[in-house]
């Protein structure tokens, strides 16, 4: 029997299959990409008796495969947070799926351990930032300010990592990345104790300086939408300017375009974290969109079609939250 290991390469899954094999090592194949390869279930070659763990990847975007698995009697253990449709049912399914603005699949995971590599699963919380969530759950393990300061650290670049549009966009492969921290029960050893954190977190700062002069290109009262230029850097850092642009203004929905090969854009979306709902949404209107409520993304989103985008965000996000929440109130 063969056991395969198919998880999103960014901090979320690569920590909530930290979580899932320090408690139970097994020999694994691994299967994963960078953050925008989603559809890794085709890959798997599994043959009846085999089984495949799937991690922070999208049910509705693998549906296909995954039925396909169900039916040669492949067991598949599944934990994700983001939209999955109709979820098939059969008796060689076990589904841990929720959809919850708030939670991630390293949170989904740690409640499916009872706590028992939580430390983990706050560093995949920080990387897909969320924060509050992420401190929440680091409660319990009575952590020092800078302990939980190191782990939000690792847990950002960990998520940084996964950012680019080709294997020589990033700065090392998710998979090289997950066997690098594999050895470490303790995620406070790991940037104590090996270099590649810091690089990466090094890279990052760079990257991000580079961002800084950027300007919206486009400005509507509830939402930005920002197009960077066709570089590495900038196909790195989509994901954390859009994060951070996210928390600097907590009403607005943030989208960040970079152009891609296609000759489109590829695109990150946060919707506004003072109603962190939508993105998913919004992006799953086009063919190769998807996501989770809070964020999202579209793979390739052709130019004749960024008046349609912007115009969905404007009917989505059509004032800062906080308005529509006073609004309401009144």
């Amino acid at each position: 029997m063969t056991q395969f290991d198919v998880f999103n390469g960014d901090a979320d899954g690569i920590c909530a299959l930290q979580q899932l094999r320090l408690e139970a090592p097994v020999d694994n194949v691994l299967i994963t990409g960078l953050k925008r390869d989603v559809a890794l279930l085709r890959r798997v070659n599994a043959e009846p008796g085999d089984t495949v763990t799937v991690l922070d990847v999208s049910a509705d975007a693998n549906r296909e495969a995954l039925v396909s698995l169900l039916d040669r009697g492949v067991r598949v253990h599944y934990f994700d947070h983001h939209f999955a449709g109709e979820v098939p049912v059969s008796a060689y399914l076990d589904a841990h799926i929720d959809t919850a603005p708030d939670t991630c699949t390293s949170l989904i995971v740690d409640k499916h351990l009872e706590g028992a590599r939580r430390a983990w699963a706050v560093v995949g919380a920080y990387g897909d930032n969320l924060p509050q969530a992420a401190r929440s759950c680091a409660q319990s393990l009575q952590l020092s300010a800078d302990d939980v300061n190191t782990l939000r650290e690792l847990g950002e670049n960990l998520a940084y990592n996964a950012y680019g549009d080709c294997e020589e966009d990033v700065i090392v492969h998710p998979r090289d990345l997950y066997r690098a921290i594999n050895a470490y029960a303790d995620p406070l050893r790991f940037p104590r104790e090996d270099s590649l954190c810091h690089r990466i977190g090094a890279q990052k700062r760079a990257d991000l300086d580079n961002a800084q002069h950027i300007a919206p290109a486009i400005a509507r009262p509830g939402s930005a939408l920002y197009v960077l230029p066709s570089e590495p850097w900038a196909r790195r850092v989509r994901g954390a300017l859009s994060n951070t642009l996210a928390n600097r203004t907590p009403s607005l929905a943030h989208a960040v375009l970079t152009t891609n090969h296609h000759g489109g854009f590829t695109v990150s979306l946060r919707a506004p974290i003072a109603a962190p709902v939508g993105a998913d949404a919004i992006c799953r209107r086009f063919a190769t969109g998807g996501g989770r409520a809070a964020a999202a993304g579209v793979n390739h989103l052709p130019r004749d079609e960024l008046g349609a985008f912007v115009d969905a965000l404007d009917a989505a996000f059509p004032r800062p939250v906080s308005v529509v929440r006073q609004a309401f109130r009144e």
